[in-house]
């Protein structure tokens, strides 16, 4: 059974933002994503940290019949259950938009704090848009920051169906990594490497995660076939 760490003092913040007057060298965080989730009759992930203990997670009820057809949003919650961020998905777009909330999205009498939006990258849409980006043939979707304490644009290049796939900045680093591991269960189990948690945390790179299974996530057979955490539809 996996150990539970359920530190608040402990969790890295959602953004990952720091400034410090003397920063430390940056150590990378590693996490292993199980595309499944630990309860019963749930849809969703299941992240492990480095030592085993359980870092975040992704519950969906009800993801089949009218409850899913009504969907609008995964949450990402920490290991108490607690909402850390909530991607959704952005209707009238002209391709397929996910944007990305802090806590539980806003839902109630609170205004919905958006931390950045992942869009997805079509040819014909996006020819000419951040054309100064290296490897553009390579590029799944565009990251953009909606808060000042995000200052970067990202691009998420590879194949999510071979669970390879990169978030880069403007000069070609890679921020973020999800890289396949060996595992009976094939690519449902994967690792994602955030280098810098200070520049993207690893809640929000959950999100990015969660936003590319929602878009390619049911594109291919075997097991990265895993059906969408929410109904599809139709982008405007």
């Amino acid at each position: 059974m996996a150990k539970v760490h359920p530190d608040d003092a402990a969790r890295p913040g959602v953004t990952g933002v720091e400034e410090e007057e003397h920063p430390k060298p940056a150590e990378a965080t590693a996490l292993t994503v199980w595309r499944k989730s630990l309860l019963f009759n749930c849809d969703g992930f299941t992240v492990f940290d480095a030592s085993g203990g359980l870092a975040f997670r992704v519950d969906c009820y009800g993801t089949s019949g009218s409850r899913r057809r009504h969907a609008e949003a995964v949450v990402l919650m920490d290991a108490a259950g607690v909402p850390l961020i909530t991607v959704r998905r952005r209707r009238l777009s002209l391709a397929e938009h996910w944007v990305v909330y802090d806590g539980d999205g806003g839902d109630g009498d609170d205004a919905p704090r958006p931390l950045l939006s992942v869009r997805r990258c079509h040819a014909r849409l996006l020819r000419h848009a951040h054309s100064s980006w290296p490897s553009q043939q390579k590029a799944l979707a565009h990251i953009t920051p909606l808060t000042p304490e995000l200052r970067e644009a990202y691009v998420v290049e590879g194949s999510y169906a071979q669970r390879s796939v990169a978030v880069r900045d403007a000069h070609g680093e890679a921020v973020a990594e999800t890289r396949r591991k060996e595992s009976p269960v094939g690519d449902e189990v994967f690792r994602l490497v955030v280098s810098d948690p200070r520049r993207l945390g690893a809640p929000l790179a959950m999100g990015i995660v969660i936003a590319l299974d929602e878009m390619f996530g049911g594109r291919t057979g075997g097991a990265s076939a895993a059906r969408s955490l929410l109904p599809r539809s139709w982008s405007m």
